[in-house]
């Protein structure tokens, strides 16, 4: 009779509703897929769900809840299942996705991919995940507010303008605009000081902010943005997986001879990570050799300056990475034997 070795939840994650999919591997290796149905994603469907899972899984070895990092709507579920004591392991998009492909499935619905992260849990050797320092969720509250400010104050900028371009503007209208321009201002900097104070409460963030802005063109803005969306780097292993979890990652449309498309970032990964790299990118070209010529040599063999500007981005991202990681300030001299291998865009 065989033995069952491993089993696993797999989760696909909506805003309001969770698709379950139970496998189990036997000792021959052999993988099944047994059972699937859908709960609410709100408390009272963790508590159905963790009680119909047991119903149908062996006391005997572990059970591992695998899902997707999907914006917010997986926290809740990860917080209530950690805090019940269960195994849980929340993978990349970009990872599951990869996987996704190597499998022989037509159609993708909520259960296939359900299905399809259960498969990568039981196939592949999980890390636990742990819950992220409150730290970091509060700054990413806070920077992802403050960025909806600034887009706000963009556009009533842009309004500003269209009104006093008119032959005859309507001067009470200009000055209510110009009042809103003035509390955004001030709403601004309020959210920008309590980031400042919230780094200065964690030795250790503060201490990872303090190396962070070592590298050219990083504030403490964009050092807590890079922190909080990347929980401190928690599942990022490699800067390979950072620059797909940013949506930097280099994708090519070629078939044949006829279909060659241009190489472009993918765009699908987490979008505040990239706009938080686009003024340092820009001030590092502006004031370091190196990343000039970077950007220099990429105009010229591409032509294209957003091109060029997307590889610094990149490449700031990267550096962050392994400041963070190696607890050691940016030495501009480490470049020299790094920029042969940038990736190109």
């Amino acid at each position: 009779m065989r033995k069952i070795v491993k089993q696993v939840v797999g989760i696909d994650v909506a805003q309001k509703e969770l698709v379950i999919s139970l496998g189990r591997m036997y000792d021959d290796w052999t993988p099944e897929l047994y059972a699937s149905k859908t709960f609410p994603n709100t408390q009272k469907g963790f508590i159905t769900l963790v009680s119909w899972v047991r119903k149908l899984t062996e006391l005997g070895p572990g059970i591992r809840y695998v899902m997707e990092a999907t914006g917010v709507y997986h926290e809740s579920l990860a917080y209530f299942l950690e805090e019940k004591g269960y195994e849980v392991t929340i993978l990349l998009p970009n990872k599951v996705s990869n996987y996704f492909r190597t499998l022989t499935v037509k159609s993708i619905t909520d259960k296939t991919s359900a299905e399809g992260i259960t498969m990568f849990g039981l196939e592949r050797k999980l890390d636990c995940w742990k819950r992220p320092k409150k730290i970091f969720r509060s700054l990413r509250q806070l920077t992802r507010e403050r960025d909806q400010i600034v887009q706000e104050r963009t556009m009533v900028k842009n309004q500003l303008h269209a009104e006093q371009a008119e032959a005859d503007p309507n001067p009470s209208s200009v000055q209510r605009i110009k009042k809103r321009i003035q509390f955004l201002n001030k709403q601004e900097k309020e959210i920008t000081l309590e980031i400042t104070a919230l780094v200065k409460t964690d030795k250790e963030i503060n201490k990872s902010v303090k190396i962070t802005r070592s590298v050219i063109g990083i504030g403490v803005l964009t050092a807590a943005t890079v922190l909080a969306e990347t929980n401190g780097f928690e599942l990022i292993r490699n800067k390979r997986q950072l620059t797909s979890y940013a949506g930097f990652d280099v994708i090519e449309k070629e078939s044949g001879t006829s279909v060659k498309g241009k190489p472009r970032i993918s765009k699908r990964g987490n979008k505040y990570l990239r706009k938080a790299m686009h003024l340092p990118a820009l001030t590092a070209i502006r004031h370091d050799e190196r990343f000039k010529a970077i950007y220099s040599r990429l105009v010229a063999k591409h032509g294209i300056k957003m091109k060029a500007a997307v590889a610094v981005q990149r490449k700031l991202l990267e550096i962050i990475y392994t400041v963070y990681k190696t607890d050691t300030p940016y030495d501009k001299n480490f470049l020299k034997t790094i920029v042969g291998t940038t990736a190109e865009t």
